[in-house]
């Protein structure tokens, strides 16, 4: 999942890896293959079809392992995961989606990083340290607004240094939909955990081939004496250049399986996750991301599993795992700009991220739905027999946060299930296999399968409510 806030080969990956690391990816590469055999070995028919807990932790123990180095966004390890993907939609009997010719879309990215700091003057003095959080490439200069108040009153300016009772990435969030250049917060635990989060160094824009870099906002962090003391300075000169900027190219990888309709008419569902998480940090730390989001990963692969042995539903069902989330949900944009089936022919997209654990706020054995107040969706699939739940968290904007959001912007209905959002391994290296709720995430899963089914073979089409869609 975004927070408040190396390059791919072509598509023939070829592994080689000896001695131990052999014998490690073989492991998790055989735990899947047996997870996939014990299908055919099960009497189970699609109407009392029972999601098995080995087969859960089988991808997980592939896609979270330390063979996979975290999955970094529009990496080698990425695109290795996305080869599992279509390797398992392959075996589950998936088709190939119209108009391609494999299981795999890829996509070029164009990405900027910094080779030295960051640089902040005031009044034409350098501030030490300045930490930059969220970068933009071009350089920021304007009259300093202090602004004290809550998130939604931030004002319209250049440069805002913004302190108050909310977390500061709620204020970043409000300061973003105004179009303020650079934001600067004071240094605290929060951001600490925050920058670690992201992997230790700036997020800098990335943009598709093809498309305008983008505009966005600028988080710089400053140490708590220089923002105090800046804080007394309304009206200063401001000025962050960003020496060392440079611009690489790397490549991102969907996986894509269809499962045919038999009425070309009636619409397409479309089931997604992201496949990517933060890959390994500056320290050399790996993250492993097996929430955020193999388990949605894994979610997809099950449901997949499940639907493709019942009989064909009426509508077609799209099973897409989404590269390059992390960066800015590029894999989902690439997918939303150049789809296999036309958009408007997709009723409704259900994206699922970090379902690993049970949300205390939820009932039990509930997932929450992002945006749920904003169309049907949540009531059509509670009414049939989905454990879905509000968004208990509406401050942390998590309905714009996922892969769903891409496609909701161009009118799709389309929203994220999560079971618990803002567990406590979001985005650290704690984020293991250990750490997930096999029993839960099985469950969850389980929920799902038939209200997907009766989704796809009914003539319910979810609509948006009023004032629900989002502005593209």
């Amino acid at each position: 999942m975004l927070p408040p806030l190396h390059t791919v080969d072509d598509c023939r990956i070829t592994l080689v890896v000896t001695g131990e690391g052999f014998q490690s990816m073989s492991k998790h590469f055989l735990l899947a293959a047996v997870a996939a055999a014990s299908l055919f070995s099960s009497g189970a028919q699609a109407q009392d079809w029972t999601v098995r807990p080995e087969w859960v932790r089988a991808h997980e123990s592939f896609l979270a392992s330390e063979a996979l180095q975290g999955r970094g966004s529009a990496t080698r390890d990425e695109a290795i995961a996305a080869a599992y993907v279509a390797a398992q939609f392959e075996s589950f009997g998936l088709k190939f989606a119209p108009g391609m010719q494999g299981y795999l879309q890829k996509a070029e990215i164009f990405r900027f990083r910094l080779d030295s700091p960051a640089v902040l003057t005031v009044d034409g003095k350098a501030v030490a340290d300045p930490k930059l959080l969220i970068g933009r490439t071009d350089t920021v200069t304007g009259k300093l607004q202090v602004y004290t108040g809550k998130p939604e009153g931030v004002p319209v300016g250049d440069v805002v240094l913004v302190s108050g009772a909310a977390p500061a990435m709620q204020y970043y969030r409000a300061a973003s939909a105004k179009k303020v250049k650079l934001v600067l917060v004071r240094d605290s635990e929060e951001m600490q955990g925050t920058y670690k989060g992201v992997g230790g160094k700036p997020r800098m824009p990335a943009y598709l081939s093809g498309s305008e870099v983008p505009e966005r906002t600028a988080v710089m962090i400053l140490p708590a004496a220089a923002f105090d003391a800046l804080a007394k300075k309304p009206g200063a000169e401001v000025s962050m250049t960003l020496p060392g900027l440079a611009r690489e190219v790397s490549t991102t990888t969907n996986a894509i399986g269809y499962l045919p309709g038999s009425d070309p008419k009636a619409g397409v569902l479309l089931l997604s996750a992201h496949l990517d998480h933060l890959g390994v940090r500056p320290d050399g730390v790996t993250m492993p991301g097996a929430n955020d989001d193999a388990s949605g990963t894994t979610a997809v692969l099950e449901l997949a599993r499940a639907l493709a042995a019942g009989k064909p539903t009426k509508r077609g069902i799209l099973f897409v795992a989404y590269g390059s989330e992390e960066i800015g949900g590029y894999g989902s944009k690439y997918f939303g700009a150049h789809p296999p089936v036309p958009l408007t022919d997709i009723v409704a997209n259900i994206e699922v991220e970090m379902i690993g654990a049970q949300d205390p706020k939820l009932p039990a054995g509930s997932m929450m739905m992002t945006g749920f107040e904003r169309s049907t969706l949540g009531e059509t699939l509670k009414a049939h027999g989905a454990l879905v739940s509000p968004d208990p968290y509406p401050d942390q904007n998590f309905f714009q946060r996922s892969d769903n959001y891409s496609l909701a912007v161009k009118g799709v209905v389309a929203h994220t299930l999560s079971g618990w959002a803002v567990t406590p391994t979001y985005h650290t290296a704690n984020d293991t296999l250990e750490s997930l709720d096999i029993a839960f995430m099985t469950r969850a899963i389980q929920s799902l399968v038939e209200p997907v089914r009766s989704l796809a073979d009914s003539d319910a089409k979810p609509e948006w409510k009023p004032g629900g869609k989002p502005a593209e």
